[in-house]
């Protein structure tokens, strides 16, 4: 936990106690716990401010990375801590407006830590700053003292600087000039990310258009084959953010940013959007677009067809005809769609999906032509049909492969429909299908971060492991959240890499600390390593975060079993079964349960139901560790032919 450093002892600073800290035009008040520049206080998050502290108590001195973890976090750390180091020395910088390769203020050691370089001056509280004393510099002599030949003689000279100089300053207006001229010619824009759209309406509740145009903005310019374009998931993390926009644009590998706003009065919205190249933070083209709510997709096709012509980029005709396409839609359809797909970014329980699902099926009863809405439709039935929430696969997944099928038949070239359909067919064990489908999205978007790890993941599943890895870390470069590192972790976990994945989940963790899938997957991997200890605390809060998921509780139960404690294992395991006699619970949840509890004839009992229910577990049964200990058997093997994975 980090600590709070508002009440800790002062340093010494030059002789008395120092409570505020001046350095450039920054005032650092650790008293008041605030930070100004001049007049303006300025926002800092609690974690930057503490480090900030930290740092500028021991100007001049080289902190180690284990000493500020141990300063913000305690000596007893359970978190990866150095992608959050990482995070808040930028956000320091970015505050500081420090350079990282030319510091001012923060100067990195690497391979060892963090100095606080810029001189400051301190104040103990009363009113009256102390500084070390400037040495005087020596009076100049009076040129009237001066002998007449001295003082001809410093004529002369000045009149020979005064030459030299004009010309040095001719010269040197030259040399800008042509530079200037070399300067003009700029790049070309072959990469962009379109950071989310500021809600302006003066009303909270309406994040969800903002979130919404941003996303479509993102799918209009992706389809554009020769620009790769940033997913909304990665951009997102940057939401409200302090980093500048070369920060942002260094951290996404792109060229370009697009920044803007979205406001709304009634059913009339203004969208404001504008162009800045990354390298120079230049903002070369900005225009705003004003129209009803039911005109709101050809807002967002003006907007991309400004944004492609500005960076110049080459499309095909079909591309320029696609994004000239409109479909108009009622004002009262495209909020039911963009509440569902707002509530299902969220969700991360059986009730935020489900409602996710009214919204999506209130926008197809006021248009069922609206492809967007059955692609979110299928996302919010999938989900349902996961261990994780526990929905029956044989009811849910049919009503998925439905809608999505639905929505490429509107929209045949719509990328996310046919990363959805690859997904479903791979848990129809449909392996071939299931390719064909991530290759057909790759063509449509070879720049796509999500249909690498898409394709990734169903060669792990067939046991290319390294092909895997390697097309998930590439998915990765294309796109650096959307392969995150829950993505990149499992497939870690999957191939035996223990160490890797733990520093992956770890990391998330460190971020994220409620996120429930990176909890339980960081419990998988404890379990794997022999450290179910470790494990239980984490899953145990898995549960809680998840509504109790038994996907969840299944693995628990294995951590219970593998420390010793068999009765909690076995209290868990009663429970899943009262649940069941209720309701559905997966066939997965008693897999790993019994796993854990080295029961292996029941464990095979479970796996012929998870069989019959088409469970998500079975399409790593050829990869995951936890089945290591069945491979020998013949059972095991007839398994893997059925499923079409021997």
């Amino acid at each position: 936990m980090a600590h709070d450093f508002s009440n800790a002892r002062h340093e010494v600073c030059w002789g008395f106690t120092a409570q505020e800290f001046k350095f450039g035009d920054f005032t650092l008040d650790q008293a008041r716990y605030r930070l100004q520049r001049g007049d303006r206080q300025l926002r800092l998050e609690k974690l930057p401010m503490e480090l900030l502290i930290f740092l500028v108590q021991r100007r001049g001195e080289l902190l180690s990375r284990d000493e500020i973890a141990e300063r913000l976090w305690g000596k007893d750390i359970f978190v990866e801590v150095d992608h959050s180091i990482n995070v808040a020395v930028r956000k320091i910088r970015v505050v500081l407006r420090d350079d990282s390769e030319k510091p001012r203020f923060v100067e990195t050691v690497v391979g060892r830590g963090y100095r606080f370089v810029a001189p400051i001056i301190c104040n103990n509280g009363d009113s009256n700053p102390r500084v070390q004393p400037a040495s005087q510099a020596p009076l100049a002599s009076d040129p009237a003292l001066l002998p007449t030949e001295k003082r001809t003689a410093s004529a002369r000279l000045k009149v020979v600087l005064g030459v030299t100089a004009l010309f040095a300053l001719l010269t040197i207006g030259l040399v800008l000039n042509r530079s200037g001229a070399k300067a003009s010619k700029q790049p070309p824009i072959t990469s962009l990310a379109v950071l989310p759209l500021k809600n302006l309406s003066g009303d909270p509740t309406q994040e969800y258009l903002a979130d919404g145009m941003t996303e479509a903005l993102i799918g209009r310019l992706a389809g554009i084959h020769d620009l790769r374009v940033i997913s909304r998931t990665s951009t997102m993390h940057f939401k409200d953010s302090q980093f500048s926009v070369p920060e942002i644009a260094r951290t996404l590998h792109v060229d370009a940013i697009v920044e803007g706003s979205v406001m709304r009065e009634g059913n009339r919205i203004r969208v404001h959007a504008q162009l800045i190249r990354a390298a120079t933070d230049e903002h070369f083209w900005s225009e705003a677009y004003e129209g009803e709510l039911h005109d709101v997709f050809a807002l967002e096709n003006n907007v991309a067809q400004s944004i492609a012509q500005k960076v110049e980029v080459t499309m095909t005709g079909k591309e320029r005809e696609r994004l000239k396409v409109v479909h108009s839609v009622s004002p009262e359809v495209y909020e039911s769609y963009l509440k569902g797909r707002f509530a299902l970014d969220k969700s991360n329980t059986r009730t935020e999906v489900e409602q996710s699902i009214n919204h999506f099926e209130d926008a197809i009863k006021g248009d069922s032509t609206f492809a967007p809405a059955y692609i979110g439709l299928a996302d919010g039935y999938f989900a349902l049909s996961t261990i994780f929430i526990g929905d029956p696969p044989e009811t849910m997944r049919p009503k998925a492969i439905s809608a999505v099928r639905r929505a490429l038949e509107l929209d045949p070239e719509s990328i996310y429909a046919h990363l959805q359909l690859a997904g479903m067919e791979q848990t129809e064990w449909h392996w071939a299908e299931a390719e064909s489908e991530y290759r057909r999205a790759l063509e449509l978007n070879p720049n796509d971060g999500a249909a690498h790890l898409g394709l990734g993941n169903l060669l792990l599943r067939q046991g290319r492991t390294e092909e895997a890895i390697t097309l998930a870390q590439r998915g990765r470069e294309l796109d650096p959240f959307a392969v995150s590192g829950d993505d990149i972790g499992w497939i870690q976990f999957q191939a035996h890499r223990y160490d890797q994945a733990l520093r992956e989940f770890r990391s998330v963790v460190a971020v994220h600390p409620s996120e429930a899938t990176a909890l339980w997957f960081l419990g998988f991997v404890l379990i794997a390593k022999d450290q179910p200890e470790e494990a239980i605390p984490v899953l145990e809060k898995a549960v809680s975060v998840s509504d109790r998921s038994p996907g969840v509780i299944g693995v628990l139960i294995r951590a219970y079993a593998h420390a010793g404690r068999r009765a909690d294992a076995l209290r868990l395991l009663a429970e899943l079964k009262r649940r069941k006699q209720a309701g559905y619970i997966p066939a997965a949840a008693f897999v790993n349960a019994y796993l854990g509890l080295g029961e292996n004839e029941q464990a095979f009992a479970w796996l012929e139901q998870a069989y019959k229910e088409h469970s998500d577990i079975l399409q790593f049964v050829k990869v995951h560790p936890y089945f290591d200990p069945l491979r020998d058997d013949p059972r095991f093997q007839d398994l893997l032919r059925r499923i079409g994975l021997n």
